[in-house]
């Protein structure tokens, strides 16, 4: 290759397995941490199906080691052997200082650390955490009004559009 030509760097894969909708309508999400998971195989091949729920999901900090408590992944149909438990706890891979991050916040302020997002980032499986505050009743009723008010704006620009 010639010094002149430009080096194109390719994007990293990613590739979204599910989004956690409920958590950005029930917590109102200040920082973003992305953590790698601790899977059997079988459920490396259930993700690739899409088979998890994020109901009732939170992670917590225990002995300095972060978890992942409540997600749900589905057994895979072909597995025989070491048929791992659907909902039990599962080890984050983070680094020490977003470990200590973790705690102090969400034992000192009152905030939750929630799961956003799970996706695979070239073969391995990777968490979107974030670290939220719980939203009142109040809160959730505005986001849902906002939202229509939204869906409406975009319909009458959408059928100013057509004409």
């Amino acid at each position: 290759m010639k010094k002149d030509e430009k080096t194109v760097e390719k994007k990293p894969y990613k590739k979204v397995i599910a989004n956690n909708p409920r958590a950005r309508f029930d917590y109102i999400i200040e920082d973003t941490f992305e953590a790698g998971i601790v899977l059997a195989g079988s459920e490396v091949k259930s993700l690739r199906t899409r088979n998890l729920s994020f109901a009732d999901c939170y992670a917590r900090v225990y002995d300095d080691e972060c978890w992942l408590i409540g997600l749900q992944i589905s057994t895979y149909d072909k597995t025989h052997v070491q048929v791992p438990e659907p909902v039990r706890q599962r080890k984050l891979l983070l680094s020490r200082r977003e470990i200590d991050k973790l705690r102090g916040r969400s034992e000192k302020s009152g905030m939750t650390v929630v799961p956003l997002q799970m996706y695979f980032s070239g073969p391995w499986v990777k968490v979107l955490l974030g670290l939220g505050k719980g939203k009142s009743f109040a809160d959730r009723r505005s986001s849902l009004k906002d939202k229509e008010v939204r869906r409406d704006i975009d319909r009458t620009l959408r059928s100013k559009r057509a004409k």
